[in-house]
């Protein structure tokens, strides 16, 4: 078994999604969400040594790190962009503390946050493969690209259109205990699922995440100086990560996958198997990127996610809680701060402040982040205990 990594997480911050953002830049979202995570450890300013921020951050396509610290007023002795899309949030966690057990630094603020501005769709002159192969056949957008994943799941397993809405079903009715979620206060039926729009076919539109605003944060420390914060600590006891591919092109077969190879090998480093978790925490952009992690988990066979999500229930009482916090398909997708929204949660729950969603007894957590097309992915396992 690997070394397990040392790093905890004592700080989060996350402020709520909304729609639109008229009149907010991505830098101040971006130290929004980090006086909340810095507040939450306790801490002060003048301890935050370590930063990672995400790219392409609104108004600074360059120099993003020292963009961001100087917009703090921070003066880290590490700081990096992680460029991983909806991976980068949990991918930030285990650099941050690869970074410490490195020793060079011992207090790192991780920090994603977007605006979203109505009519505002931002641009740029993307030269990657995709133009040469993917765009002239109709794939342009991440709509086409995960239709056809699930069209070739459908094809290969036979799974079925319910089976799918079933995963957005849950992740909407768990947004309905989360005061924060997006779609806190709009249920859904599986009907409602199952006839909404026709968006790329398979895909409706409610198995989409809805684009939206806002920012998360979270500080991570060395275990050591995690033993003095002021609120429970979070440990990261295992992760795992693995790219495979860009476009959805050169995607390997369904069964090698990238999440195949990232998921189990966080759950090693932890010396843990799948159903030890008592949170799955996974990144949901689309119903199907939870079709195969449940699969790449080891709780059900390769292609069987369909019986499995059938015969079980999803909510914090069930026998599998999924996104309690509604997941990115209940709770809103803040561009990259949407997946650091899956790392919130599953603090959120092993400190016990998850309130009326709360799960009970909860020791451990698997938590995913993806990016791309099922390209990028990251898992970590997170615990209450060293």
């Amino acid at each position: 078994m690997a070394k397990r990594p040392n790093g905890a997480i004592i700080g989060i911050g996350e402020l709520q999604p909304i729609r639109y953002s008229e009149g907010k830049t991505t830098l101040g979202l971006i130290a929004e969400s980090v006086q909340l995570a810095i507040k939450d450890a306790g801490i002060s300013k003048e301890e935050i040594d370590g930063l990672l921020v995400g790219p392409q951050v609104g108004e600074t396509p360059q120099h993003v790190p020292a963009t961001v610290s100087e917009y703090l007023g921070i003066e880290p002795t590490m700081s990096n962009t992680v460029d991983l899309g909806g991976a980068t949030g949990a991918g930030m966690v285990w650099r941050a503390a690869a970074a410490i057990e490195a020793g060079m630094c011992e207090t790192v603020v991780c920090v994603l946050a977007n605006k979203n501005e109505k009519g505002n769709i931002p641009r740029s002159p993307n030269r990657n493969p995709i133009r040469e192969f993917d765009v002239p056949f109709g794939a342009s957008g991440a709509n086409t690209s995960y239709a056809l994943l699930k069209r070739q799941h459908m094809e290969v397993y036979g799974s079925k259109q319910e089976d799918f809405a079933c995963i957005a079903y849950w992740a909407r009715k768990n947004a309905l205990k989360n005061p924060k979620a997006i779609f806190y206060d709009k249920p859904v039926s599986l009907e409602d699922i199952l006839e909404s729009p026709m968006i790329s076919d398979p895909l409706h539109l409610l198995e989409i995440v809805m684009p939206c605003a806002g920012g998360a944060a979270v500080v991570v420390t060395s275990a050591d100086k995690a033993k003095q914060a002021s609120k429970q600590a979070v440990y990261l006891q295992g992760a795992g990560e693995k790219i495979t591919h860009r476009a959805v092109s050169q995607a390997p077969a369904i069964d090698r996958l990238p999440f195949v190879y990232s998921i189990p090998q966080a759950l090693k480093q932890a010396g843990m198997e799948g159903k030890d978790m008592d949170l799955l925490s996974l990144y949901d952009c689309y119903t199907s990127v939870v079709a195969t992690q449940l699969e790449s988990i080891g709780i059900c066979a390769q292609g069987q996610f369909s019986k499995f999500v059938r015969d079980h229930t999803f909510d914090h009482t069930g026998d599998f809680p999924l996104n309690t916090h509604g997941g990115q398909l209940g709770f809103g997708q803040a561009d990259l701060a949407g997946g650091m929204s899956h790392v919130i949660e599953a603090v959120v729950q092993l400190r016990g402040e998850a309130g009326e969603r709360q799960i009970p007894n909860i020791g451990h957590a698997l938590v995913t982040g993806n990016g791309a097309t099922l390209s990028e992915t990251t898992a970590l396992v997170l615990g209450g205990e060293r």
